[in-house]
């Protein structure tokens, strides 16, 4: 029987370097596709970052109630069928307001931490599911709140579209719709496509390899 045989400077590929090329090379072809399509969401998307004082059960509780005030806060921010940079505009202009917003709502609770708002662009976030949708890992736009030190663990979600806002009157896929989302972004992160969290999983292990391969 005839076995197939690839040389390369007079080495012989063994049957498992040429799977490993292969797989290498699959993963290749499907990060590359899954990169893009992160990429495309990260342009209409402004995630949300807190970040809390410790990782003390009292400083973890005040995170989600900062997270909750400032979600009332940027509530009204947003008129329908607003773009990602004229969200990223509107959002700009009020960190004062929503660090002022954090600060008072760390105060009432009996603490004297600071608090900092700002904006900040490629900030990595993993891949992330809520009750409805879901999100790759990758880098993001993100309003970022530091609550004192900010060495505890952190909160995330998505500011724009207002997704973790909680609507009465919107679903999840009508709230991204109206910030420009095609059908099909709208399928891959509400789940419509089955096994769309193994594939952002996937996602983010490539990205991993590829960061590790750039760290040789």
């Amino acid at each position: 029987m005839l076995k197939c045989k690839k040389k390369t400077d007079g080495h012989t590929l063994r049957r498992w370097e040429l799977a490993l090329l292969l797989g290498v090379a699959l993963a290749a072809l499907a990060g590359g596709a899954l990169g893009a399509e992160q990429s495309a969401l990260a342009d209409k998307v402004i995630r949300l970052h807190v970040i809390a004082n410790s990782d003390s059960p009292a400083d973890q509780a005040l995170k989600l109630q900062v997270r909750d005030r400032i979600l009332s806060e940027v509530g009204d921010l947003f008129d329908q069928g607003l773009t990602q940079e004229e969200a990223e505009a509107a959002i700009t202009a009020e960190l004062g307001r929503l660090a002022a917003a954090g600060a008072e709502m760390v105060e009432e609770a009996g603490y004297g931490y600071p608090v900092t708002a700002s904006l900040e662009e490629n900030v990595w976030f993993p891949t992330k599911g809520y009750q409805d949708f879901a999100l790759p890992a990758g880098e993001y736009t993100a309003l970022r709140i530091v609550i004192g030190e900010g060495g505890g663990q952190n909160w995330w979600c998505v500011v724009f579209p207002p997704l973790c806002l909680g609507s009465v009157t919107e679903t999840t896929a009508e709230t991204a719709a109206a910030a420009g989302f095609s059908e099909d972004e709208i399928s891959l992160i509400t789940g419509e496509n089955e096994g769309y969290v193994v594939k952002f999983k996937a996602m983010e292990l490539w990205d991993r390899f590829c960061a590790w391969i750039d760290g040789l």
